[in-house]
């Protein structure tokens, strides 16, 4: 395998813990309808490195499985699949948007896991808790989420990656 390829798995697998390791320590406001999963400023970092897509979906999938496992996350073994594929969509097409940036902020980008999980997590939350009243259930828990994203994305994901564009760490995994 070349060195290249083996730096991005690294990176892809750093990430991955990092997203996993800070959903679970903060697990009070990381699942539910009303959370800040702060680890989802990670979901910004598809912007300057591709293999970061990787990285935050196996780290999604991680955070809800072992939340599922210990009983901290709500929704349970579902949100293994329908977490992990709203994060998953989100991280590609925050690298698809990447180059739409305003005044260097890749607006766009910010709003793609916001809408993902708005949608996605939405729907989980309205279906687990309130079936016999979905619509109201998904706009309601929908806005929740929406909300905890936005600010787990813009107000700590922005900087994030502005530090990180700024560093070397680029070069030194051979991004």
């Amino acid at each position: 395998m070349k060195t290249n390829k083996l730096r991005q798995m690294v990176f892809a697998a750093l990430i991955a813990a990092v997203y996993a390791a800070v959903t679970l320590a903060l697990s009070p406001i990381s699942y539910g309808n009303i959370q800040i999963r702060l680890s989802e400023a990670l979901t910004l970092l598809p912007v300057i490195f591709a293999p970061s897509v990787a990285g935050i979906t196996l780290g999604c999938f991680l955070a809800n499985l072992f939340g599922a496992m210990m009983g901290l996350n709500i929704l349970g073994y579902l949100d293994c699949v329908i977490g992990t594929l709203a994060t998953f969509l989100a991280a590609v097409l925050t690298r698809k948007m990447a180059h739409i940036q305003i005044k260097g902020i890749p607006w766009v980008s910010v709003l793609m896991p916001v809408l993902m999980n708005m949608v996605f997590i939405g729907a989980e939350l309205a279906y687990a808790l309130m079936p016999n009243a979905f619509l109201e259930g998904f706009i309601l828990f929908g806005l929740e989420v929406g909300i905890g994203e936005f600010i787990a994305v813009a107000v700590f994901g922005i900087p994030l990656v502005k530090a990180l564009k700024k560093s070397k760490l680029k070069d030194r995994f051979g991004l």
